[in-house]
């Protein structure tokens, strides 16, 4: 996977963060989910990469990127913070302008990222999610059931941890197999990457992360709630997934200026589902 990719390992105050980087022409930041490293674009990024620079990282807290302990206010699993965590890493890498993709988790990231820093994404696309306050303001039995590792994961006094860990493969098994439509989508080589990472390290880690967006997160939306995403916006989403109740576009369009979408038949893993499409659909709203 990643066949002339080269890795790098950023450092970024007291983290470090591991990415793959490759091809030639505008910068691409590529940001992945939960419970995924960025293997989950190793499809994806080297048809993007006959176009564009391409930068996959792992998330802090996933891969093998660093995993910053958490604290009482879930400040180091912020969006906001893991926002400018990648912005300064592409500025790093020379990039003070650049377009992003990203997927579940990281998609909100990237929300955060195109209104903190404005002057920097040019383009956006999110792929799979809504705004994580609406998805609290419209918690339902549905959600709820599909959605279970939000309300799960955000237990104190580390029971998600402790009962994740008693079990992690099988866990990390049965969030694969019921997000995804068609299991065989996903390629062996990746899965083994996911489990590898898969460790308490990032168990808790993501915990963390879970616990930030039902916290602070939801503190930073409600400070900007009036703040429109400028640049242009492009979703891609599921017709199968736990989102696929909402009326996407009309969503995003009280969140940002200018967006467009696209419903894909497959499940929530459209990186790994429809890899082909997938790649089509950024390729050509990124030029």
């Amino acid at each position: 996977m990643f066949d002339n990719f080269i890795r790098k390992q950023i450092t970024i105050g007291e983290t470090t963060i591991h990415l793959v980087q490759g091809g030639n022409g505008y910068p691409i930041l590529l940001l992945h989910g939960y419970p995924q490293t960025h293997v989950c674009w190793h499809l994806v990024a080297p048809m993007l990469a006959e176009k564009f620079t391409v930068v996959c990282p792992d998330l802090r807290g996933s891969g093998d990127s660093s995993k910053p302990s958490g604290d009482t206010g879930h400040l180091a699993y912020s969006k906001r913070v893991m926002a400018q965590e990648q912005v300064d890493i592409m500025q790093q890498l020379g990039f003070n302008e650049f377009a992003v993709a990203g997927h579940d988790r990281g998609a909100r990231v990237a929300h955060r990222m195109a209104l903190d820093h404005a002057g920097k994404i040019t383009k956006l696309a999110l792929l799979d999610i809504i705004p994580t306050s609406t998805a609290f303001a419209n918690v339902n039995k549905e959600i709820a059931t599909n959605a279970f590792n939000w309300f799960f994961s955000i237990q104190s006094d580390d029971l998600p941890e402790r009962l994740i860990g008693a079990e992690p493969i099988f866990y990390l098994h049965w969030c694969l197999d019921h997000w995804v439509a068609d299991k065989n989508a996903f390629y062996p080589e990746a899965v083994k990457e996911y489990e590898r990472c898969f460790d308490t390290a990032s168990i808790h880690a993501t915990c963390e992360e879970f616990r930030a967006a039902a916290t602070i997160d939801l503190v930073h939306d409600e400070e900007d709630k009036h703040r429109q995403i400028c640049c242009p916006t492009l979703l891609l989403w599921s017709s199968k997934s736990m989102w696929a109740s909402f009326n996407m576009l009309d969503i995003w369009k009280t969140k940002a200026n200018s967006v467009d979408g696209i419903s894909f038949e497959c499940g929530h893993f459209l990186p790994e589902e429809s890899a082909e499409r997938t790649a089509s659909e950024l390729i050509h709203f990124f030029s």
